[in-house]
């Protein structure tokens, strides 16, 4: 894919010449935008893209094994428990993103998605009963439901975990 000037490079050419243990080809190779079938696993990639605002997802990616161990292995029904103790916790950690706005609005979140589980029986339920709507559908639903979830936070999540298209070129070598 050729880059214009209205257009980056696709994630795709942009790791074509890294080296395998890249954390971005590993990301791209292993991750980036094939379906997740865990929820937690699900939320974990939530929690990631919610972290990544304002910062490089080279940041993020670098402090993902901090983030899951911080977050006790993205397992929603813990986080969703979490108190004042584990914001404080999570406020000191200096592995991952410490940032109140950021913090609160994940153990919002795991709340909101307990709730969705309790009621559909698993946030891929719920993700995928919703058919396949345009991105400005999928930006105002995750704004009426979670916090933190702006449009390029709610794109990035849905092309990471596969419900929206446009992670991988046509012809990326990945896919084949």
């Amino acid at each position: 894919m050729a880059s214009t000037d209205s257009q980056p490079p696709s994630y795709c050419a942009y790791v074509a010449g890294l080296a395998e243990d890249n954390v971005h080809r590993r990301y791209h190779d292993t991750e980036y935008g094939f379906p997740v079938d865990s929820d937690d696993e699900l939320f974990g990639r939530l929690i990631l893209e919610i972290n990544q605002a304002g910062l490089s997802w080279t940041t993020i990616l670098n402090k993902q094994d901090n983030f899951r161990k911080a977050f006790d292995n993205f397992q929603i029904e813990r986080i969703s428990a979490y108190g004042l103790e584990d914001f404080e916790r999570l406020m000191n950690n200096a592995g991952i993103i410490r940032n109140r706005l950021k913090i609160a609005a994940v153990i919002h979140n795991a709340q909101q998605v307990n709730s969705l589980q309790a009621e559909f029986g698993s946030f891929k339920h719920w993700l995928t009963m919703q058919g396949s709507m345009e991105l400005n559908e999928w930006v105002l639903l995750f704004k009426q439901t979670f916090k933190f979830t702006g449009g390029e936070i709610t794109r990035e999540f849905l092309v990471s975990t596969g419900f929206l298209p446009g992670a991988h070129v046509h012809d990326c070598p990945i896919l084949k």
